[in-house]
């Protein structure tokens, strides 16, 4: 039998789709494995090129198959899809994986440790804290907006106002509605001190990095963005440049361009969604102290701003602290401030 030189699987739970293809593309064996017969299959395989959808397990499975001396590359599901001949069904998807990996300019994702999934979970755990405790506040303002009280939407108001509103029996809530503020302010009390407890183990892995502690320097970049990034990116040679890392980050704008017909719209959004909000909130923040700064930097951005209107501002900050990050990991240096 012809040697595999590529080897293709659509991952999934249980049942996996693997497509072969020899070094000139030809098709040498479609196969369907169970679970518990990837590992041994592939094991037996000699050293060839594997791809996968960057998709759940994905990470797991490389660093598995990467044991077994395979060079594996991992690409995003939409640079897939455009290589889907006929119908969708798990053999036209492994066969369009073969193809996509098969071109010379094909993006990969970057195979992750353990060390950085472990990170990231802690991110996206009190990402997810963070999002129901911001539900649950909303939900407080509008039971009592339902009787005619209303205060501002910020965190803290809610922590001073609503104890005081619920024991103050002159205004019109029933000792039910009484009784479900106490308890929805206790469960903001324990989503508190959850979210504390991720921000602890965030901040003692950034003191333990110094690639973090040379991020954090930048205006705008705090020890939670910085940890995010330095996880999520993992070798930031996979990236040729600044520019590349923010269109990687989605940070550039998309183009419906033909001929001489240039058209820039707004930006991709691809990419981590969360690594580019930690962005753009920094963004917002350097934005937002920039009249108190006298540096090229900040002055640079109010005159964006003036120019191009706050929003457009913000997401040219967000690109650039992008650009900055890369060269500080890619490079090694330390950060330099405007002046």
């Amino acid at each position: 039998m012809t040697e595999c030189c590529f080897l293709a699987i659509d991952l999934a739970k249980n049942v996996f789709q693997l497509h072969g293809a020899a070094a000139d593309g030809s098709v040498v064996f479609r196969r369907r494995l169970m679970r518990d017969q990837l590992p041994e299959f592939v094991a037996k395989l000699p050293p060839c090129v594997i791809a996968m959808e960057a998709c759940a397990s994905a990470h797991h499975w490389a660093r598995e198959f990467r044991r077994f001396g395979h060079d594996v590359r991992l690409i995003s599901p939409q640079f897939v899809r455009t290589f889907v001949k006929g119908s969708k069904n798990d053999g036209n998807d492994a066969e369009a994986i073969c193809e996509a990996m098969q071109r010379p300019n094909m993006r990969f994702v970057p195979v992750k440790t353990i060390e950085q999934q472990d990170v990231q979970g802690l991110h996206r755990v009190r990402s997810r804290l963070v999002s129901e405790r911001t539900a649950l506040v909303c939900q407080i303002r509008g039971l009592l907006a339902e009787r005619g009280i209303v205060f501002a939407k910020a965190l803290t108001r809610v922590r001073r106002e609503v104890p005081v509103i619920a024991q103050d029996l002159n205004n019109p809530l029933t000792p039910i509605l009484r009784t479900m503020l106490a308890e929805l302010m206790d469960e903001l009390s324990a989503l508190d001190v959850r979210i504390k407890g991720f921000d602890r183990r965030i901040d003692a892995v950034f003191q333990s990095n110094e690639a973090c502690q040379r991020i954090a320097r930048i205006e705008g970049v705090d020890t939670k963005t910085a940890k995010a990034f330095v996880a999520a990116i993992g070798d930031p040679h996979e990236f040729k440049n600044g520019r590349h890392f923010a269109a990687w980050l989605g940070l550039v704008p998309r183009q419906r361009s033909s001929g001489d017909r240039k058209l820039l719209m707004g930006i991709t959004k691809r990419g981590d969604k969360y690594l580019r909000t930690l962005l753009v909130h920094g963004a917002q923040a350097v934005l937002r102290t920039a009249p108190k700064k006298n540096d090229a930097k900040h002055a640079w951005a109010l005159e964006v701003a003036s120019r191009r209107g706050a929003p457009k501002a913000i997401v040219a900050i967000a690109n650039k602290m992008a650009r900055v990050i890369w060269v500080l990991l890619a490079k090694k240096e330390v950060y330099r401030p405007a002046v």
